[in-house]
């Protein structure tokens, strides 16, 4: 409490000159900070204790992302290499466990839910009388204790479920709640949020009744997976029993309950698909795809600057979420057809006549971007990306010299930085803006239109309703330009789970989706890839020169999968405060 309340502490007084005899003075309230009775007194400051809960919802614009410890990304650094391994411990969560993942935490989510707790004990005794803004003041708290189950939950599976704040004379020790009990709360609190909230935020960023309904919607596709009903090791990590259609059903009825709002729409604003979908992350609005959002602004210094941590380092950017060759694999041809090496006119031209949506999420070798930096024009003046590993350049007399691209890690600029995969990533990422030397504001996007779409025809697909799935799939299908599906049966699924890997990259999504899908033992499992590419060419800048491309593993690409890692371990420090808890399978 008395963190929350010292940070939205703001002093609206000076201080007078005090006489040192004035005994007065022994007796004025501390000036820097606000007693925990002044909160509930006060209808603004218990507004400023729940603004404040909204940071603990976090973001994944971080310098690593939860892609990177999937198979889409990779990051150069901090352990990422050893959790694809299969190195992590419950005393060394290796790439998980570090501070760029605590939104996923054990420690940082109870102690949310713990300000949760103390709001919803002390709310209707505080001096809010307008029963509106009650309403409103719960519901948003009510979405917070859902939020951070949902985010334990997928982690860790059944947690305890806590509904008061402990004390230091409470018995703080409780034992995990099951699986069911976990989702079963979730939902419970999720449908609280939705009675109580407005269908219009309050201001940008802030709960609503289909912020609420989204979260429910992806928790029941969760829970509803196989992961959770093919023989799960305890009741903590699954269902022992049920009706997983029943689930199912319930999923759909979820996200159907969101789309019947008529509040939400893909975004359509552009007639070119590339340019669309790329504005759905740098618009920073709350428009009409975007049920949720975390907006940032210069002023307040919270930006985290994913372009300058991830975009391409021949503009002094750092490179550290680089997306895999096998991510690039996955983008179909503009016709619908799959991309495939085995074929020649693929294979001299992977880069061409691909989704739409690949343009606006992967920079690679050949591609225009932005204007570079003025001290980097001497070096490629044409603002191309350049990855190739190395160009040899015939000369009219006869000889030969070589260099590596600019945007490389033997290249002039920043080589310490550059790209180990061939790849960076640039979705969120405003390529009109200089990175290293200003920020943007580019909101993260805690839930979208196109994930209610996608969760619906999930659920249409697994119930046999696969008109209805086709329908979601090709709405977000035709917005990014691409053809219609027709699949049926186990092609439609896997088309299904493409599209959505495509479309919700970098979004936190894939690391639970191979999870539930229990297809992380295979595509954890095979190395990671790289493109390396080398030219021959009379010029460096004329395109229309030999190419060759040829994928292969690089260094810190090695994967392995154990089943443990369908959960993470509880800390070991978590495990020795509390005898109660039963840590996860195989740890």
């Amino acid at each position: 409490m008395k963190k929350i309340i010292n940070n939205i502490l703001v002093l609206s007084f000076i201080i007078s000159a005090f006489s040192a005899c004035d005994p007065s003075v022994m007796n004025i309230e501390p000036v820097d900070e606000i007693s925990e009775t002044a909160v509930w007194d006060d209808p603004a400051l218990i507004d400023a204790y729940i603004n404040e809960m909204y940071l603990s919802l976090d973001h994944g614009y971080r310098e690593h992302m939860l892609a990177t410890l999937a198979d889409d990304a990779s990051y150069m650094a901090v352990r990422a290499p050893d959790f694809v391994a299969g190195i992590l411990s419950p005393s060394d969560l290796s790439g998980f466990g570090t501070s760029r993942m605590q939104r996923y935490h054990w420690g940082f989510n109870f102690s949310a839910i713990r300000d949760v707790n103390i709001f919803l004990e002390n709310i209707d005794d505080s001096a809010v009388n307008d029963q509106d803004i009650l309403n409103r003041m719960k519901g948003e708290v009510h979405f917070f204790r859902a939020f951070h189950y949902h985010q334990l939950l997928r982690a860790y599976g059944g947690v305890p479920i806590i509904k008061k704040s402990y004390t230091l004379d409470d018995d703080f020790l409780a034992a995990r709640n099951t699986f069911s009990e976990t989702v079963d709360f979730i939902v419970e609190e999720a449908d609280k949020a939705a009675e109580l909230l407005p269908l219009d935020s309050r201001k940008d960023g802030t709960a609503t009744k289909g912020a609420a309904m989204a979260l429910k919607a992806r928790i029941l596709i969760h829970a509803a997976s196989d992961l959770f009903h093919d023989n799960p090791q305890n009741d903590l990590v699954g269902y022992e029993g049920g009706d997983q259609q029943e689930m199912w059903r319930a999923a759909k009825e979820a996200a159907q309950d969101v789309i019947d709002l008529g509040k939400y729409e893909l975004y359509d604003r552009y007639d070119d698909p590339t340019e669309n979908y790329g504005q759905i992350f740098l618009d920073n609005t709350n428009h009409e795809e975007a049920i949720m959002s975390r907006f940032f602004t210069k002023e307040r210094g919270d930006n985290y600057q994913i372009g300058l941590r991830s975009g391409p380092n021949g503009y002094h950017n750092w490179a550290t979420n680089m997306p895999l060759q096998q991510f690039v694999d996955a983008y179909e041809m503009e016709d619908g057809s799959e991309f495939d090496w085995n074929n020649p006119e693929n294979a001299s031209a992977p880069y061409e006549n691909r989704d739409p949506r690949f343009y606006a999420t992967v920079s690679y070798d050949g591609r225009q971007w932005s204007q570079r930096p003025k001290d980097v024009l001497q070096h490629e003046p044409n603002s191309i990306i350049q990855t190739f590993k190395e160009v040899t350049i015939h000369h009219e007399d006869g000889s030969t010299t070589t260099r590596p691209g600019v945007d490389t890690r033997n290249g002039p600029v920043e080589d310490w930085n550059g790209t180990w995969t061939g790849y960076h990533m640039i979705k969120a990422i405003d390529p009109n803006v200089q990175h290293y030397q200003e920020t943007q504001e580019v909101p993260w996007r805690f839930f979208r239109y196109a994930e209610i779409l996608l969760n619906y025809a999930e659920a249409s697909i697994e119930l046999g309703e696969e008109a209805d799935a086709r329908w979601a799939i090709n709405k977000i299908r035709d917005r990014a330009g691409m053809p219609d599906i027709t699949d049926t049966g186990a092609e439609l699924m896997e088309r299904y789970r493409n599209e959505r890997r495509i479309e919700m990259v970098f979004e936190d999504q894939r690391f639970w989706d191979i999870r539930r899908w229990k297809i992380a033992p295979e595509v954890m499992s095979e190395n990671r890839r790289a493109i390396e590419i080398t030219v021959e060419a009379t010029d460096v800048n004329d395109r229309s020169t030999y190419f060759n491309y040829q994928y292969s593993v690089y260094e810190w690409g090695e994967m392995n999968w154990h089943d443990k890692m369908y959960f993470m371990p509880i800390h070991t420090e978590e495990m020795n405060r509390n005898e109660k808890l039963i840590q996860n399978p195989h740890y």
